[in-house]
Parts: C-alpha cells; sequence; structure tokens
C-alpha cells in the first residue's frame, strides 16, 4: 500500500487551521486518521473488544481496577480544574461535594460545559490534569 504523504500533510494543516485536536478521512476501505500527536492509517475494519477496566497509559493497555464511583466527561474536549485561570478549583482531592456539584468544566468548540457530580462522596483523584484533552466516557474523577 502506498501512503498519500501529501494527503496526510494536508489533514495535518487543516489541524492547524481551525483549531483540531484530530482529523479522519475515509475513502474506500483506507482511513486516515491524524491528530496533533498521531498518525494512523487502516486498510480494514477491525472491532475492538475492550475490558471497561481496561486504560491506555502511554504505549501500553493494562488493566486498572477501579473502587469508588467514576465521574466520566461526557463530551469530548479539554478539561479545566477551574472556571478560568487562577480560580479556584472546583474540587480538590479529600473535598466532600454532593450530586449536582460542578466538577470539571470541559471545552468544546469555544462552549465551557459544566460537568456536574454523578454522586455525593469524596474526592479520591482526579484523574486529568488541567487544560488536558478529554474523551467522551473518560473518567475524570473518582469518588469514595
Amino acid at each position: 500500500m502506498k501512503v498519500d504523504k501529501k494527503l496526510i500533510k494536508e489533514l495535518s494543516e487543516y489541524l492547524d487551521e481551525f483549531n483540531l485536536t484530530e482529523i479522519e478521512f475515509t475513502e474506500k476501505d483506507t482511513k486516515i486518521k491524524v491528530s496533533k500527536n498521531n498518525v494512523s492509517i487502516n486498510n480494514q475494519t477491525t472491532p475492538i473488544a475492550q475490558n471497561p477496566n481496561t486504560v491506555k497509559e502511554g504505549n501500553f493497555i493494562s488493566n486498572k481496577i477501579v473502587s469508588g464511583v467514576e465521574v466520566k466527561s461526557p463530551i469530548i474536549g479539554t478539561a479545566y480544574h477551574a472556571p478560568e485561570p487562577g480560580a479556584k478549583k472546583f474540587v480538590e482531592i479529600g473535598k466532600k461535594i454532593k450530586k449536582g456539584d460542578t466538577v470539571m468544566i470541559v471545552e468544546a468548540m469555544k462552549t465551557m460545559n459544566h460537568v456536574p457530580s454523578t454522586s455525593d462522596g469524596l474526592v479520591k483523584e482526579i484523574c486529568v490534569e488541567d487544560g488536558q484533552p478529554v474523551e467522551f466516557g473518560q473518567t475524570i474523577i473518582i469518588l469514595e
């Protein structure tokens, strides 16, 4: 298979031009996906079954047993711990929160989306860094 470098370069330029983190192009049995730190080409569609406790850490996939209540991102975007730079963070490890309290903001397409806690609890772990991209369904905090 010949890789169309011109197409990959053009897709990469679109990332910067439209301030995207990822773009995908599909034609017949070829799929090209370009992201800020990743370029992949697939010639076949292969379903991958993943254990919900399987997480990708760097280039490795490991099983991670999570104890507690996971609060997950409802959308793809960029996670922020505070309403604005320099402001007080929504949650800290050890802080008690109630169901419905904002735990983070996920920015998508210049819209700030408040992510509410799905239950009462004590913040056990904050799973994403401030300003880090997040995926739909990615765990952002864990409550006890």
